[in-house]
């Protein structure tokens, strides 16, 4: 209906401002209960009753910090899924667990996992694309009964198109091959993809975070896990995706660090479970899997798989930070893309320096995200206070997210050193509380730092004012970023 004079259209031009003002203060009541941290509250709330125009329906599709679509699907089915897991914990403790024999810190972790740590695991360090890769492939053409490979992002180039010719091969051959990837993150990959993986035999599906009428504008929230499960005997973690960029041939980044780990041993098993819990999700099905941990023919490492996300009861990422950091008695080294912690990382880390512990950063250079780059800048100041060393890594995109405590544990996975890793992302993570593991992840870094630049002491202030504005803006967004 259109209004009939200048006087109605004036109406209701106000009435919809009215409207949209409420709408705004409603929210912003919403997001002081709801959000899980006072800074996201802080900054939802302002800006909700500031721009309503503009903070509206951001924050109705990005304001989201719970995934509850995906908890009452695990709920509401999957007693097979339920019964899968509390027999495979039984399964794991018999295999080689600890249950009964863990240290308070390991207790902490095990209880975030929802899994025990393991004996008679061999887990393998996997630097950068062409041993991750090479190893990845090499499971897949040997795979005897199923492949589960699950990518944030999977490109159509040569890459993609050489995994995309070995999964066909292998479901030719009549195994159970299942993909799964994030509709965001992998957003170009064009459809005649998953087509002609579909046609030959491979089950694909895509994490969608908006199934369900309830989660239908539910976009900030991904599936950021990268693992590949081969006949549940050998499983890959890591931070690699599949893009010929993660093997240095984008001339944009040019060489590219990263790191992921090849494991066998009990531990296997719970990454299998982390998948078939997404694959639930994503395509409403439990896949008949082998849940019969077996050791490691050589090795005996303690490990621990620790898949965390947006339905766990805890924020099980960021309290798995604050364990090991408050724990730390010599060293923290972490290495990640992206700096954006919030307040209680910060002071967890401010904390450790100040009791004598040595807190390293290891950060990119490079950036691929400029306000997740800026938003980093802020940090560096109360860093600095503390004698928190940060370094910029200058021989290529460092992609990798690692993390070394004093000299037993080490951690290997997809989750970054930000917000969104802690509360809104799917992320995994292989936690190995070994020595000799250790040490190979600390001669790793160290070749890291070495091509690296320490962060100089007021970096930030000889920025250019431009620059400087820009990270204090950048800092506001760092909820969601």
């Amino acid at each position: 209906m259109l209004p009939e004079s200048a006087d109605d259209f004036w109406f209701l031009l106000g009435l919809l401002a009215g409207l949209i003002y409420l709408s705004g203060i409603f929210s912003a009541f919403h997001a002081a209960v709801r959000t899980r941290t006072a800074q996201g509250a802080v900054a939802w709330t302002i800006s909700l009753i500031t721009f309503p125009y503009l903070a509206l329906p951001l924050y109705w599709i990005f304001g989201r910090g719970r995934f509850h679509g995906y908890v009452a699907a695990r709920r509401s089915g999957d007693l097979k899924i339920h019964n899968i897991a509390t027999e495979l914990r039984g399964r794991l403790l018999d295999a080689g667990g600890i249950d009964g024999a863990v240290t308070p810190s390991q207790q902490v972790l095990e209880t975030l996992a929802g899994m025990p740590f393991t004996r008679g695991n061999n887990v393998d360090l996997l630097e950068d694309g062409g041993a991750a890769y090479g190893a990845m492939f090499g499971a897949i053409d040997e795979a005897d009964d199923y492949i589960l490979l699950q990518s944030y992002l999977i490109r159509d180039d040569d890459l993609g198109r050489d995994l995309k010719a070995r999964l066909l091969r292998k479901a030719r051959n009549g195994l159970a091959v299942y993909l799964l990837y994030d509709e965001i993150g992998s957003y170009g990959l064009p459809p005649a993809f998953g087509a002609e993986l579909k046609a030959g035999g491979v089950r694909v599906c895509a994490f969608s975070t908006t199934q369900g009428p309830i989660n239908r504008f539910q976009l900030n929230f991904r599936n950021h896990r990268k693992t590949l499960v081969v006949d549940g005997r050998l499983a890959f973690v890591g931070g690699l995706n599949f893009g010929d960029e993660y093997l240095g041939r984008d001339g944009q980044y040019g060489p590219w660090r990263d790191t992921h780990v090849y494991v066998s041993g009990p531990a296997v098993q719970a990454v299998q479970l982390a998948f078939v819990e997404d694959w639930y999700w994503a395509a409403h099905e439990v896949p008949e899997l082998l849940w019969e941990p077996r050791k490691a023919e050589q090795g005996g490492k303690l490990a621990l798989v620790l898949p965390t996300g947006p339905a766990d009861y805890w924020d099980s990422c960021e309290l798995f930070l604050l364990e090991v950091i408050t724990t730390a008695k010599r060293r923290i080294w972490i290495a990640s893309p992206y700096f954006v912690p919030d307040e209680q990382i910060i002071g967890a880390l401010q904390l450790a320096r100040l009791r004598g512990v040595e807190v390293r950063i290891l950060l990119s250079k490079k950036a691929d995200h400029f306000l997740v780059d800026w938003a980093s800048y802020a940090h560096y100041p109360m860093a600095e206070r503390a004698g928190i060393e940060i370094y910029r890594y200058d021989a290529g995109f460092l992609h990798q997210k690692v993390l070394l405590v004093d000299d037993t544990l080490a951690s290997v996975g997809t989750a970054n050193l930000d917000n969104r890793s802690f509360r809104l992302n799917f992320e995994i993570s292989m936690v190995i509380w070994d020595r000799g593991f250790a040490g190979e992840v600390e001669a790793m870094l160290l070749n890291d730092f070495s091509a690296s630049r320490k962060v100089v002491a007021g970096e930030l202030d000889e920025k250019p004012l431009w620059f400087r504005f820009g990270v204090s803006l950048s800092r506001l967004l760092a909820p969601i970023l």
